[in-house]
């Protein structure tokens, strides 16, 4: 009897937006939480951005941010993605706290003034803790950045494992191990799949 009650409460619930939500996304690693959204679309903490993000993180340029399914950069904590010259993220691509992936640096001979190159993260990547990614970067699918790496260069056939200062390939992964798994409900961000197809990713914000 508890369990049909509770089934039913779930039922209810999900038939508000935000809590359904919040419901779907459950278990994934980037969930829709009340205490983000919270944070972010009320208090205004990355308010840009089309998915949830932690406040301690910060994301500049979102509008230049195109995401993946069930990809959030910056809901861990302390991080830094710098959208200016173009991010590019994969499908189910995770990225740890304090790690920054940047599109755009200072010019050498004038600091006021930037130099941009896009960086394009494919999926099912890893980024791991105080990682930095720079401008122009590519990386394949099934890239695992080991943490405090730094990452100059790119890896465009993925499948490995990067690390050190500068990042190199410290292991090469098996393909036919790598695994391809999807969530059951499939969520740009906040938007469902299904009202994220015919949307341009500069247009959303």
């Amino acid at each position: 009897m508890r369990k049909y009650f509770k089934e039913k409460v779930i039922s209810l619930l999900g038939s508000v937006p935000l809590l359904k939500r919040i419901i779907e996304t459950r278990g994934t690693a980037a969930p829709i939480q009340l205490r983000t959204f919270f944070f972010q679309k009320i208090l205004g903490f990355n308010k840009g951005a089309y998915w949830p993000t932690h406040h301690s993180s910060r994301i500049t340029y979102p509008e230049r941010i195109k995401i993946g399914i069930g990809t959030a950069p910056g809901l861990s904590n302390s991080c830094y993605i710098q959208g200016m010259g173009g991010i590019e993220l994969g499908d189910y691509t995770i990225v740890a706290p304090g790690s920054g992936i940047i599109s755009g640096n200072h010019n050498l001979f004038d600091y006021r003034s930037h130099d941009v190159s896009k960086v394009k993260i494919g999926d099912y990547c890893w980024i791991g803790m105080n990682a930095v990614v720079l401008p122009g970067v590519t990386l394949g699918d099934h890239t695992i950045v080991a943490a405090g790496a730094v990452v100059n260069k790119s890896f465009e056939e993925g499948y490995c494992v990067l690390g050190g200062t500068p990042a190199k390939i410290i292991k090469r992964l098996d393909p036919s191990l790598c695994v391809n798994y999807k969530n059951k409900h499939e969520y740009y961000g906040y938007i469902p799949r299904k009202k994220f197809n015919l949307r341009k990713f500069n247009e959303i914000n």
